[in-house]
């Protein structure tokens, strides 16, 4: 079987017709935006990045960068995160957040602001596969908002919150007003 580039949240290599599943429903989503937005949907593909940026106009020696210095390089850099939205009928950024980390609490907090912009919208999240874009508060905040009353389960146990593909189908349903369609994530090359 051949298999992609394209890895897997686990890191494991996508079949290609999955892969070329996945490609054709990320086009066809956004070949269909236009429509939705007319219907009141909002698309937006989500994803966030980290950079370095100097605090000191004197990069700081690496022994004096210890371990717990978590929010520095070892140049003695800064790290700061962007998460952000590209709104899909437009191309613009939307609700845009920074901060010192990128944790499950981050990524879901920045989502719940970006639907503050129309609360009573329908919304589609485009997203790769990372733990965040699938975690256990990511759903809970997905069922609250969609008013799903079913158990969740238990995470890494049972129900929605059994795995993370179970909690990506769950968050993947377009049958909840909001929702997400969650791609595979290009590896770069090492």
């Amino acid at each position: 079987m051949l298999r992609s580039p394209i890895a897997s949240a686990s890191g494991s290599l996508y079949p290609l017709t999955e892969l070329a599943a996945q490609i054709r429903t990320v086009c066809e989503l956004y070949e269909a935006t236009p429509a939705l937005t007319a219907a009141g949907t909002h698309v937006a593909s989500a994803d966030e990045i980290s950079r370095p940026s100097n605090v000191s106009t004197r990069p700081c020696p690496c022994s004096l960068v210890t371990s717990s210095e978590k929010n520095l390089n070892m140049n003695g850099m800064a790290r700061h995160r962007l998460i952000a939205n590209l709104d899909g009928a437009t191309g613009q950024m939307m609700a845009p957040s920074i901060g010192p980390t990128r944790t499950e609490a981050d990524f879901v907090a920045h989502i719940k602001e970006t639907i503050q912009i129309n609360p009573e919208a329908s919304w589609v999240f485009i997203t790769d596969q990372l733990n965040t874009h699938q975690s256990e508060m990511l759903v809970c905040l997905v069922a609250q908002l969609c008013g799903i009353q079913e158990d969740l389960g238990v995470k890494g146990k049972s129900g929605h919150l059994a795995s993370m593909r179970d909690a990506g189908r769950l968050l993947s349903d377009s049958t909840h007003r909001i929702h997400a369609h969650l791609h595979a994530q290009a590896q770069p090359p090492s």
